[in-house]
Order: structure tokens, then sequence, then C-alpha cells
């Protein structure tokens, strides 16, 4: 074998090698994931004491942190098992091991799909909060949370769109 053919061999191993750099990175996920686990249980360590004692907005404004703190910590999780198993290596789930039934079926585009409304979501519930209690935020930058909210929105309908176009 010729020494270019050797060489071409070795890069290409090399390059397909180094798709297991990305595996400490989807592990560390899971430190974020610890995080936002310490961060949920301490709002509601803060908000549990003072639940009969606070208006009907500011529950409605907690219960929102809550749902935006789950939608993250469910996001952490899409993207770390997800990007593992499209990028780096399949898991090895023991068969009587419980297997979350989404596992293996979300490619690149489906994952992309799912972080862009996942943010959308996000940014929903953030504007939501927002909104219940308008009288604390300059007309000014309403605006601009409305203005960055439908931008997420268009560019996740337009992701979607191309995406579809894309599959056909």
């Amino acid at each position: 074998m010729p020494f270019a053919k050797h060489l071409e061999h070795a890069i290409e191993r090399l390059m397909y090698a180094s798709r297991w750099l990305l595996a400490p990175i989807y592990a560390g996920l899971s430190l974020v994931l610890l995080g936002l686990f310490i961060k949920f249980f301490q709002e509601l360590y803060h908000f549990l004491p003072h639940i009969f004692a606070i208006g009907e907005t500011d529950f409605i404004l907690s219960l929102l942190t809550f749902i935006d703190l789950t939608l993250v910590g469910s996001l952490i999780v899409l993207i770390m098992f997800s990007g593992y198993e499209n990028f780096v290596s399949r898991l090895d789930i023991d068969a009587d091991t419980e297997k979350l039934e989404w596992l293996g079926t979300h490619d690149y585009g489906s994952m992309k799909m799912k972080v862009a409304t996942s943010i959308v979501a996000i940014s929903s519930i953030h504007l939501l909060k927002v909104f219940m209690d308008i009288n604390a935020t300059a007309n000014d930058k309403l605006l601009w949370y409305v203005v960055i909210h439908l931008t997420l929105v268009i560019s996740a309908l337009l992701m979607g769109y191309l995406d579809k176009l894309t599959k056909h």
C-alpha cells in the first residue's frame, strides 16, 4: 500500500476516533443537571414556607419558575443522551434495565427541532412571567422581550420548514 494511502487511512481513523472527545462533554452535562437539581430544590425550599402567605400572582410566577427549570433539565437529558448516541456511541443498556422509549429515535435533525421548540417553550414561560408582573418592566424592555421571543419562534418555524424540505 502506498504511503499516501497509509496516511489517508491514519487520518481517517484519527478523525473517527476524535468523536470520543465529545464523551466527557456529554458526561459533564450530568454535572450541569446536578446543579439544576440543586437550584430547583433551593427554589422549592424558599417557596414552600411562604405558600400560604403569597398572593396568586407570585404563586403562579413561582410555579412557572419550577416548570422552566424542569424544561431545562429535560432538555439537558435529551441533548446528553441523544448527542452521545448520535455522535459518540450507542448506549449499551442491559436487557433487564429500564430503557427510555425514545432512546435511539432522535437523529440530529429531530434533536435540533426538540432543542428549538424547548427554547421557544422556555422563552414563552419567561415572557409569561414578565407579563404576570408587567408593571415591574419598562415598556422598551417589554418590547425587546417580545421581539426576542418572536425571533425564537420564527427561527424554530423556519428550522422545522427547512428540515421538512430536506427530508423530501
